[in-house]
């Protein structure tokens, strides 16, 4: 293992707390592979530039532009030994193309590059690797340079692993060693916060075929360029859109048709000479025009410190791509107090990203008619409002459809017929009766998740963590041994056969009994015909409402008669025992009846 003789401290004394915390984590972790999740903006080279050092590092990056990054913080940091001692100067070196490293202290590595080079180098010449981008490392070049060095210890850093990713992403790190998110950093006013538009601009992209993870970027353009997509683009701006604003397009062709629709807008793309790439980005900045048009120029590493709008105009599977589009207008700015963030939607059975899922946000789980009120709402308060709007029948009775989207979302997951509600921050949860529940979180960065029991207040929740489908497995064959009585709550194909019949007379009046007793308004499924299902959902919501007063809505049920199972249990005569037999109902009744005369 190449080691140095004595250990390399970079000058840590500009370094901010939680950059502080994270490097003083990572120098005292254990050997082996570690992933560190910190947002767009928080200067995760600079973090991982200023890491103490034991002997040589390697960086590899996916894009020659990210190579020569790192180089200006190493190299010009002064370095010290661990009695305060100044050290020589780090030296850098780079594997791209034509450039070729000669025993640097540090060497900066395109993959594309490097993983043909392999034979230049020892297997232990490297004491530490760094991996930016880390949910890249999935790849087949990346995990072919790491099998081949035999490096002490292996850093991933990323700010938002794509969905798709999670699982390689485990084979690959032991854990998250430290996490920072972008709710985090806009709350510490390290970020600004984000004020979200969703506008839909008509596009359909049913037909638009996938590569690599994201929209063919061929068909994405000629279906966002059509007439009536780009004029609802242009109509988005002109409605939404506040101060400087950057948009993103397709391609170049996409990007130049936007610009000719709205008044002084400028186009800066790939092939855009650098010297007049930079004169554009400072006439922005200096308010000379008010819209900047870019194909991917701006989604990384660019020096935009103004910018008060952006719009999506190009949507994207790519969740790394989201965050640094999002991440260009997080930078603060005086005066500023949110980036607005107009997200062009349409029809796609691929579902494109969108901002809530960056934020742990599973927006699909609104109905339709309640999408538009989430416009103007920031992203650090978007989670209460969604929530907010949820409570309510309309979304009580509205599971099979999230449930739907969300195994459409996650085909490789297998619900082992378990009854799941899909919450808002992608939790699935199931109820068995008597106020006791199961959830399982949604997947952290690494596709891991905790199992949360309820019983009533009480909560518990495990320590060890588990992959989403074991936690699956896990709690089926619980489920079989131990939820026999509230199997009918439980079994997905039992809650079906019987749900999908329609809602009973008995229920219906039971419903508007217990609404009124909590003053809950039904006016938004009036028109509905409820199923059983449905119905049962509605009593749940509802039951966990408090009472307000006493209900002037006559209702009276058959004494015996057994009027189907719910998510509360099984409904007789006017009250519902979850897991109970029959003669355990009447008996409890009779004591009831008994304690009234007392």
């Amino acid at each position: 293992m190449s080691e140095f003789k004595k250990k390399c401290i970079p000058d840590q004394s500009n370094l901010r707390d939680y950059q502080k915390e994270c490097i003083d984590i990572i120098d005292s972790c254990k050997d082996g592979s570690h992933l560190i999740v910190l947002p767009t903006g928080s200067g995760k080279t600079y973090v991982f530039s200023h890491i103490p050092r034991r002997g040589r590092v390697l960086i590899l990056s996916h894009r020659d532009e990210l190579v020569h990054q790192p180089e200006k913080y190493y190299v010009n940091e002064k370095v010290y030994d661990e009695d305060g001692n100044e050290l020589p100067a780090c030296t850098f070196g780079v594997e791209m193309a034509g450039e070729k490293s000669n025993g640097e202290d540090v060497v900066s590595a395109s993959v594309q590059t490097m993983v043909h080079r392999l034979d230049k180098f020892d297997p232990n010449d490297f004491d530490m690797i760094i991996t930016d981008e880390a949910h890249h490392a999935v790849a087949p070049s990346y995990k072919k340079i790491y099998e081949y060095f035999k490096s002490r210890i292996h850093l991933g850093f990323t700010a938002t692993p794509d969905r798709h990713d999670k699982d390689d992403l485990h084979h690959i790190y032991d854990d998250i060693l430290y996490k920072k998110d972008m709710t985090w950093g806009i709350r510490q006013k390290y970020l600004t916060d984000i004020e979200c538009y969703q506008v839909d601009v008509g596009y359909n992209l049913n037909g638009v075929k996938r590569q690599m993870g994201d929209f063919q970027t061929k068909g994405l353009g000629d279906e966002m360029t059509r007439e009536e997509c780009l004029d609802a683009t242009v109509e988005a701006y002109n409605k939404y859109h506040t101060g400087q604003t950057l948009i993103f397009a397709v391609n170049v062709a996409h990007a130049m048709k936007i610009a000719e629709r709205i008044d002084g807008a400028r186009v800066v793309v790939g092939d855009t000479p650098s010297t007049e790439r930079a004169q554009i980005f400072k006439d922005f900045t200096e308010r000379k025009f008010p819209c900047l048009v870019n194909v991917m120029v701006a989604s990384e590493g660019t020096d935009l410190p103004l910018i008060e709008t952006i719009i999506l105009a190009r949507p994207t599977q790519n969740a790394s791509l989201m965050t640094q589009m999002i991440g260009r207008g997080l930078r603060p700015y005086p005066g500023k107090s949110a980036l607005r963030l107009i997200d062009c939607v349409g029809i796609s059975k691929n579902k494109p990203i969108d901002v809530g899922y960056l934020f742990g946000l599973n927006l699909d789980v609104l109905p339709h008619n309640k999408r538009k009120q989430l416009n103007g709402v920031r992203i650090t308060e978007m989670k209460e409002k969604v929530d907010f709007l949820m409570d309510g029948p309309d979304s009580w009775i509205d599971n099979v459809r999230i449930v739907k989207l969300f195994k459409d979302d996650n085909p490789e997951i297998d619900f082992m017929g378990i009854n799941f509600t899909v919450l808002s921050d992608n939790s699935l949860c199931v109820s068995i009766g008597n106020g006791k529940s199961f959830t399982i979180e949604a997947e952290n960065e690494l596709g891991e998740t905790h199992l949360v029991y309820k019983n009533g207040k009480k909560t518990s929740r495990e320590k060890a963590t588990r992959r989403t489908q074991e936690a699956i497995n896990w709690l089926h064959a619980w489920l079989l041994k131990n939820g026999s009585d509230s199997r009918s709550l439980w079994d997905a194909s039992r809650a079906k056969r019987w749900g999908d019949a329609p809602a009973t007379d008995a229920q219906i009046a039971y419903i508007a009994k217990i609404a009124n007793e909590r003053d809950v308004s039904l006016t938004s499924i009036a028109k509905q015909k409820l199923t059983k299902a449905q119905a049962s959902s509605l009593i749940e919501h509802i039951l966990s409402k408090e009472i307000k007063h006493k209900s002037t809505v006559a209702y009276s049920a058959p004494a015996k008669k057994t009027y189907g199972s719910s998510s509360y249990g099984t409904y007789y005569g006017g009250s519902y025992y979850s897991g109970r037999s029959k003669t355990a109902a009447k008996s409890r009744r009779r004591r009831s009846k008994k304690g009234k005369k007392r």
